[in-house]
């Protein structure tokens, strides 16, 4: 069960940036709701739910890293683990004008180190500018297999592809093992982050890079 002093616990997670977490908090539990990046009844959960849910997945990052939060949204997970994890460098990927446009103006608000990338993940440019990552977060972008398409070629060979999934994240991971193997990836596993902080523990479904994926070719027909 979680800690029974919400205010240890929460420090526990953010330390002396949890002032600034929960001034995150804030933002979308207003403008994110009023300009549609949340949800109207996630406004009065959005910290456990949403930040804390996505600030304990910090437990899988290793030190210093360089992480691509693909299809960010309203900046989750990568805002929360930014607040986390001050050693981390972070870029929130996010295809959408209006969603970009506020989470810069949140970022700038909290004056967090994080970038902001207009794109899709699976972009040319995307990959060029931000490929060799030690880690790609997602949260409820996609299933696992097409999320492997997009994530695995921005990682460096044994970077982790971190995904936080709901209930189904288990008969996900079984059903796509193929696929990601396909991709290049490791066999699937789940994690559960935030035992004793949050309750129920974020899913996380982790699916490291182990190589390229295999080139197709086209053979080509000689003649008769």
């Amino acid at each position: 069960m979680p800690d029974s002093d919400p205010a240890t616990r929460d420090t526990s997670v953010f330390g002396d940036r949890l002032p600034l977490a929960r001034r995150y908090a804030e933002h979308l539990a207003t403008s994110g709701v009023e300009r549609g990046l949340v949800g109207p009844r996630e406004a009065g959960r959005v910290w456990e739910r949403h930040v804390l849910n996505c600030a304990v997945v910090a437990e899988l990052v290793p030190d210093g890293a360089r992480i691509v939060d693909v299809g960010s949204g309203a900046g989750l997970p990568g805002i929360p683990l930014a607040l986390a994890r001050p050693d981390a460098h972070i870029v929130l990927v996010e295809p959408l004008a209006r969603r970009v446009e506020w989470l810069c103006e949140v970022i700038a608000d909290l004056g967090v180190a994080v970038d902001v990338e207009r794109g899709r993940a699976e972009e040319d440019v995307v990959r060029r500018r931000w490929e060799g990552a030690d880690v790609v977060t997602s949260r409820a972008v996609a299933p696992l297999a097409r999320l492997a398409g997009w994530c695995l070629p921005l990682l460096r060979p044994g970077g982790t592809m971190l995904a936080i999934k709901g209930a189904a994240a288990a008969d996900e991971a079984e059903r796509d093992t193929a696929a990601v193997r396909r991709l290049g990836g490791g066999v699937p596993r789940i994690e559960r982050c935030g035992s004793g902080i949050i309750d129920p523990p974020s899913t996380v479904v982790v699916v490291e890079r182990k190589a390229d994926p295999p080139v197709r070719t086209t053979r080509r027909r000689g003649r008769a």
